[in-house]
């Protein structure tokens, strides 16, 4: 098992080290708002993973390669959701120009903070390649013999240990940069660059086709 185990979690490191989605929104979080807002966002992504996970280990996720229905409507969602986050990145982008500087409160601050947790939930949970991820990948893993529930469980915690630490460190990264550069125009920068991203995401999604 512990072989397996080194082994899944070598393959997962260099999948969750490669941008993405995920990493995207992190990075552009930490550093236009803060890296508390990054580290937010990453825990949203973690906990769509974690439902992931749980979903291959009761095996609910076969839904996705075995239906082209249930994986094209959870398609079309993800990148209508992508496009509305890429608008809205736009839009904020803009929107910094006359509200730099305002005061602004411990409650717009904790609203932020949610709406970032809500964005990585969202963009997880409606990715349908993080689905087929857990689901092709683990099975491939798990030793002959070994209960699939726990061994799945196992795995997916190895997965979010992982990607935490990556998000850990991407955060950080992020936002020592912007703290570095210190301007708000590097700032509004991050928000069109990433506003541009999740839009083409969006459009990568809308234009996949399942083999």
């Amino acid at each position: 098992m512990i072989g397996a185990v080194l082994a899944f979690a070598g393959v997962a490191a260099l999948i969750n080290i490669t941008p993405g989605l995920d990493t995207l929104l992190v990075v552009r979080a930490s550093a236009a708002q803060g890296r508390s807002f990054g580290l937010a966002a990453a825990s949203g992504v973690l906990v769509g993973c974690l439902a992931w996970g749980a979903a291959t280990a009761v095996g609910l996720t076969a839904l996705l390669t075995a239906s082209h229905l249930a994986y094209d409507v959870l398609r079309f969602a993800g990148a209508a959701y992508l496009a509305w986050l890429g608008v809205l990145a736009l839009v904020r982008s803009r929107h910094r120009t006359s509200t730099e500087g305002s005061s602004v409160t411990q409650e717009d601050t904790a609203r932020s903070r949610l709406a970032a947790f809500r964005s990585g939930v969202g963009t997880n949970l409606l990715n349908p390649k993080a689905g087929v991820f857990y689901m092709s990948l683990i099975p491939q893993f798990i030793p002959q013999g070994a209960p699939a529930f726990g061994t799945t469980l196992l795995f997916t915690a190895v997965d979010l240990v992982e990607l935490a630490i990556w998000f850990w460190l991407v955060s950080g990264a992020a936002h020592a940069l912007s703290e570095r550069i210190r301007r708000p125009s590097f700032r509004r920068r991050m928000e069109q660059i990433s506003g541009v991203a999740f839009l083409g995401f969006s459009v990568n999604v809308l234009a996949e086709h399942r083999g």
